[in-house]
């Protein structure tokens, strides 16, 4: 894969995410765990995507 896709694919796999916390957040017993986990994800990918952006 390109780095282009492989950027591409994160961008996307992070825009999920995103929206998977928000609707998390909405529910009125919100799943903690899930939310730490989801979170933690997102960061990992916009770290990668930090790495990648700069080479």
């Amino acid at each position: 894969m390109s780095l282009t896709g492989r950027i591409s694919e994160l961008a996307n796999k992070h825009r999920r995410l995103d929206h998977e916390i928000s609707e998390e957040e909405k529910r009125p017993a919100a799943d903690t765990l899930r939310l730490q986990d989801l979170k933690r994800q997102k960061l990992k990918i916009k770290e990668e995507l930090r790495w990648l952006e700069a080479s």
